[in-house]
């Protein structure tokens, strides 16, 4: 029992100092400069796609005269091209 007891105050005084040393050298360390990285992430450039317009000419019976056709594509006309000129400005800046 004296002998184990001798070897742990042999080896213990040793192995705290050891211990000590090794949190100490750990704690004089520089931390590591902050880095900034940019990674390209993909995001949709369109953000938000207009609403497409219920055309009259869609709404047309196929056996619709030929007048009710074309009155029907002339009030379809502005309709068209306003919804056109959203898209179109909806995709500018996806360039």
């Amino acid at each position: 029992m004296k002998q184990l007891q001798h070897r742990l105050r042999y080896f213990a005084a040793p192995a705290v100092l050891l211990c000590a040393y090794m949190l100490l050298a750990g704690c004089s360390t520089v931390p590591p400069a902050t880095q900034i990285v940019e990674v390209p992430v993909h995001t949709p450039c369109v953000k938000e796609v207009p609403a497409r317009p219920v055309y009259e000419f869609d709404k047309l019976p196929l056996d619709a005269p030929d007048g009710a056709k074309i009155l029907a594509l002339a009030r379809d006309w502005p309709r068209g091209r306003k919804y056109e000129g959203a898209l179109e400005g909806a995709l500018a800046g996806c360039h």
